[in-house]
């Protein structure tokens, strides 16, 4: 996979689809192409220019709009496990994310809403133009299953967080296609689900060689899963996960190991976005993901936003590893080797997107080479164990959740006790407990507590309304060029 993303911009098929492809749901085009560039009508007419178009879209996923600020406000700041971080007046407007005083003008918005929405149109470019083209089939039916998962998870990211959106599943014949209201978020689930249900019976259980970290079956089906979790269908997510299980995923036996770069792409990896730094290719090296959330004030660290709460911090057990495999603690030494100075910026940061200072090119972005985790196995576990104590099947329940805790516990002297409760108010908090520590920092957290209907507890000591906070504002700018088609998330 790291080799493949070598490819991607080389063959400047990121510039030559921003010309054809509508960047979000607004009509924006640009007028003159650039010198050199392939033009749009000599376009889809090989395999070679279903592979450029498909690979575009990985390469997207690493944008900025897609893993640093935008993504850090909207599923991130809100949570009880985070904080802007950084100094102090740097970049005060992630506050109002954090106390929940953001406006639809805040500019994280639309860039998440555009980022999103470039995806999607990548997504449908490829499903509406390669089944057109003279090629290998079964390479041809692939390519279209890696679409439709990437355009499901990127519809995810959006009605998680805004809810009724506009669903665009294919290209606009003319321009009364362009300018959409927005649809019921049943219906974007309704459609989210067939792209996985679809992918999932094309796509290969694993790949090899350049092709390793494309989206594969069990993506598609943990996806899914994480789907119907959202929506409370709990017999559809013990069926789901345990299709995933039955995959042969399992978890690495070292978690503060796990998000480090030599085991990107591990048997607990379900799907990851790829990242790499490539000498000589910054355009290719361009993920900022953990540059934005690394040790501030240290050469090879980072800004350090998006810090651990001191709140989450608590949440730990006594003697449970993850914390030091979460939070990277002032005046402590990684367990790469690196000392955090005691007058760093903030007293905590984000281990999980940490790069060892070493490891840091001048010239590139600190930290490019770390993938970023979407879905790991751990998840899936917990998604089981959840559906299965909403049934009432406790015992199953345990044993997913024994699953996820006895590796935190296995090889670290750890004295973590075995949940044992069979009361299902008592074991659903525990497992609620359990998905915090272990996916900590992940952006995760905001979203589950709303979710699970315990918003208004936890969040509302932060400035969260019941009735209003269940999603952010839509973008006031996607409503202008709407010329009003667009409308308003109640209580904005």
């Amino acid at each position: 996979m790291k080799k493949y993303i070598k490819k991607l911009l080389n063959y400047k098929v990121f510039a030559v689809l921003s010309l054809l492809f509508i960047w979000s749901c607004s009509n924006h085009f640009l007028e003159v192409p650039p010198q050199g560039q392939q033009k749009a009508e000599q376009f889809w007419v090989s395999e070679s220019d279903a592979t450029k178009a498909v690979n575009a879209i990985y390469a997207n996923l690493r944008s900025w709009t897609n893993v640093a600020f935008a993504p850090i406000a909207v599923e991130s700041m809100g949570s009880d496990d985070a904080e802007k971080g950084s100094d102090p007046s740097d970049a005060t407007f992630m506050n109002n994310f954090d106390n929940f005083t953001a406006t639809s003008t805040e500019g994280q918005l639309s860039d998440f809403w555009n980022g999103q929405y470039q995806n999607i149109n990548l997504c449908n470019q490829v499903i509406g133009n390669i089944p057109a083209i003279t090629m290998d089939e079964t390479l041809k039916s692939r390519y279209l299953a890696e679409a439709k998962f990437i355009r499901a998870y990127s519809y995810f990211r959006l009605v998680r967080a805004f809810g009724d959106v506009p669903l665009r599943l294919s290209i606009p014949k003319d321009a009364s296609g362009y300018n959409l209201p927005r649809s019921p978020k049943a219906a974007v689930w309704k459609a989210i689900e067939q792209d996985l249900t679809e992918a999932a019976s094309v796509l290969p259980q694993s790949y090899s060689g350049d092709a390793v970290g494309r989206a594969t079956k069990g993506a598609a089906l943990a996806l899914n899963a994480k789907v119907a979790l959202y929506q409370s269908k709990w017999s559809d997510v013990v069926t789901l996960t345990g299709q995933v299980a039955a995959l042969g995923y399992s978890l690495f036996p070292n978690f503060d190991q796990l998000f480090r770069v030599p085991n990107e792409n591990s048997s607990e990896s379900v799907f990851e976005i790829q990242c790499a730094l490539i000498p000589g290719n910054y355009d290719a090296s361009n993920s900022q993901y953990s540059q934005v959330q690394g040790v501030r004030g240290v050469t090879g660290g980072g800004w350090g936003f998006n810090v651990p709460t001191q709140d989450l911090a608590n949440e730990f057990e006594p003697g449970d590893p993850r914390k030091s495999g979460t939070i990277i603690f002032r005046g402590t030494t990684t367990s790469s080797g690196d000392a955090i100075p005691v007058t760093v910026t903030n007293p905590m940061y984000n281990h999980k997107s940490y790069v060892p200072f070493g490891d840091y090119v001048s010239g590139y972005n600190e930290g490019v080479q770390q993938n970023i985790r979407v879905l790991r196995y751990a998840d899936v576990l917990l998604m089981n164990a959840e559906a299965n104590a909403q049934l009432g099947n406790s015992a199953v329940a345990l044993q997913s959740l024994e699953k996820v805790r006895a590796r935190a516990r296995s090889g670290n002297n750890s004295i973590l006790p075995a949940v044992t409760t069979t009361d299902k108010t008592a074991l659903l908090n525990a497992i609620y407990h359990e998905r915090r520590v272990e996916l900590a920092m992940e952006f995760d957290r905001y979203f589950d507590v709303i979710r699970q209907g315990r918003a208004a507890a936890i969040f509302g000591p932060k400035g969260w309304k019941a009735n209003k906070n269940e999603v952010w504002p839509v973008p006031q700018s996607e409503i202008d060029l709407s010329v009003g088609v667009l409308t308003q998330n109640p209580g904005y």
